[in-house]
């Protein structure tokens, strides 16, 4: 195991300390949290509830609840038919930049990989909206690696108003930032921001951020309250499930949001579930988790934790990402994913001209939103392009 050199709940300067008793409140819950405790009767009455607790989200996350996957399946379902119906909101990323100022050991943008770097230009930004806007999509998940002093707020929000000519929705995944720097971006276009905790335990979270502005576990837990008070009517929430143990990350993740839904009731929340992929290898790019690998998350402990989060919240978004091969996100589109990504590219551009600098990490569903609708269509369900209409 890993040296920690540091101390992860450190801030560090320029970072903005909030008076919030979330993190708190998670990490007890976490700590209390056995899984190997819950038993089939715990399970089944989690299941039947019309109302599930903390304690009921906890049973259907245990390893008992992976033998009860059909009947919280039809369950499951049944929620995301009254709540949403047959819509499948679809949305593509778009990377702007790819810079990075952050070790993180199991991250293809991370600073001490060896890949090639790009940033877009204005111009080249309204090329990839134009491509992208003709496939008929109307939202768009903006990104950059997290590198301030390369792909800068400023930038960033300029980015953003070019973009909302072309697109009703926006949302940002970048660097965490103060409350005041999320306004501005509100006001430029950004409609939600989502952040990823990566591991909500803090040694295995101090392991694989050895280095760089991430290494502050508080300051990126904090960031969708910050982004809240910065106006934004959406957060989304996700840890990267295979990199610490799956279940206690999958629990807190789901607490974090909940304990935040309590506070701000307005806030739209939404949750997405990326599993450790593989980057492209490449000379000067190694792949480390930091220590032995925790146990691996398969496809069907994946849908468990999608169909627990369905039942414990029920009016939540559910994204599922092409990190997942075709057939299993045909399988849960509409049974518990209520969004879902298509005609993607991770590497910066690649939409209106070649990619312009090396991808994130390697993707499993390449299809384009033609075929991503027609599937939709073949299920008799309804591709979404935008459910929100700025005045």
């Amino acid at each position: 195991m890993k040296q920690i050199s540091y101390n992860p709940l450190e801030y560090q300067p320029g970072m903005e300390e909030i008076q919030s008793d979330l993190l708190s409140h998670v990490l007890k819950s976490v700590n209390n949290f056995h899984a190997e405790e819950y038993s089939a009767e715990a399970v089944k009455r989690a299941i039947a509830s019309p109302h599930r607790s903390i304690k009921d989200f906890a049973a259907l996350l245990s390893p008992e609840a992976e033998h009860h996957l059909e009947e919280m399946a039809q369950a499951a379902k049944a929620l995301t038919r009254r709540w949403f119906g047959n819509s499948i909101q679809l949305f593509t990323p778009l990377y702007i930049a790819n810079y990075c100022e952050n070790a993180c050991t199991y991250c293809g943008f991370g600073c001490r990989n060896k890949i090639h770097r790009a940033k877009l230009s204005f111009d080249e930004i309204e090329r990839e909206a134009e491509a992208i806007a003709k496939t008929g999509l109307r939202e768009l998940l903006v990104l950059t690696g997290e590198c301030r002093g390369a792909s800068g707020v400023e930038y960033i929000g300029k980015s953003l108003e070019l973009l909302k000519g072309y697109f009703g929705v926006l949302g940002i995944e970048i660097y965490p930032l103060n409350a005041e720097e999320y306004r501005y971006l509100q006001r430029c276009g950004a409609d939600y921001v989502s952040v990823y905790q990566e591991t909500y335990d803090l040694n295995r979270y101090a392991q694989v951020h050895p280095a760089g502005p991430k290494r502050c576990f508080p300051y990126r837990f904090h960031a969708q309250e910050r982004a809240l008070l910065g106006g934004m009517r959406g957060v989304a929430f996700g840890a990267l499930l295979g990199l610490g143990e799956f279940r206690h990350d999958a629990f807190a993740a789901g607490l974090h949001a909940y304990f935040l839904q309590e506070k701000y009731p307005h806030a739209e929340i939404s949750f997405s579930f990326p599993r450790l992929r593989p980057f492209q290898e490449a000379p000067g790019r190694k792949q480390d988790a930091g220590g032995p690998p925790p146990p691996p998350v398969t496809e069907r402990r994946l849908l468990q934790i999608m169909l627990a989060y369905r039942l414990f919240l029920p009016f939540c978004g559910i994204t599922i990402s092409t990190r997942e091969r075709a057939g299993f996100r045909d399988a849960v589109a509409g049974m518990v994913a209520t969004k879902l990504s298509a005609g993607v590219s991770v590497g910066v551009g690649g939409h209106g001209e070649a990619q312009k600098g090396d991808p994130q990490f390697m993707i499993a569903d390449g299809r384009s939103v033609a075929q991503v609708r027609e599937m939709l269509e073949n299920q008799g369900l309804q591709a979404v392009m935008i459910d929100y209409v700025r005045l």
